[in-house]
């Protein structure tokens, strides 16, 4: 059998068994497969120091939508659904636009490997180290951090038609932020998917 064949049989292969965990963790109608296929390919793409727990933002869905998706993928159960707010300077109720520069207060797209918490003006936050340069390697520079904001939450879409907006961060609902964070913390992967452009 040929080298190129082989290749293609175990590329194959292995959309196969990503769909079947895909279909798995029923997320059909919540998270397109193609998102997850990328975030899942980009475990080894980058190094991470546990790669049984995944996190995708999917930042094509609208705010009022749950598009945060915490990911057991080695029992293939879905740890956390959530609300996440994108930036005040991303758009309105969809993120359109992004950004790596400081002070853009727009949102950054990519890969993220989660770092260590601590105690900011936020309260419980957790730091994000960007993967990706010219894409999101300046989230430390920028503070894009974890945190928990009151305008993530079913009572201010109710009030606004839609989640209120950081400077950047993936803001988390208040009761979900420290579970959330105490899950994904301490190098795992997280991956913010937009259809838009980066600026």
């Amino acid at each position: 059998m040929s080298e190129n064949r082989q290749d293609r049989l175990a590329a194959a292969a292995n959309a196969d068994s990503l769909f079947v965990q895909y279909s798995a963790l029923k997320l059909n109608n919540r998270l397109p497969y193609p998102v997850f296929a990328r975030a899942v390919k980009g475990l080894d793409q980058f190094h991470f120091n546990n790669k049984k727990v995944l996190t995708i933002i999917d930042y094509s869905r609208p705010s009022t939508e749950k598009r945060l998706f915490v990911l057991d993928l080695s029992q293939n159960k879905v740890l956390f659904e959530s609300l996440v707010a994108h930036g005040k300077n991303s758009g309105m109720d969809y993120a359109t636009q992004f950004s790596n520069k400081p002070q853009s207060l727009k949102s950054s797209p990519g890969f993220y490997a989660t770092a260590e918490t601590y105690q900011g003006k936020h309260g419980y936050s957790l730091r994000l180290d960007g993967l990706e340069k010219g894409v999101n390697d300046h989230a430390r520079q920028r503070a894009i951090v974890m945190h928990s904001a009151a305008y993530v939450s079913e009572q201010f879409i109710q009030s606004t038609g839609r989640l209120g907006r950081s400077w950047g961060c993936p803001a988390l609902p208040d009761k979900l932020n420290k579970d959330i964070i105490d899950c994904i913390k301490n190098g795992t992967c997280l991956y913010i998917y937009t259809n838009a452009t980066t600026a």
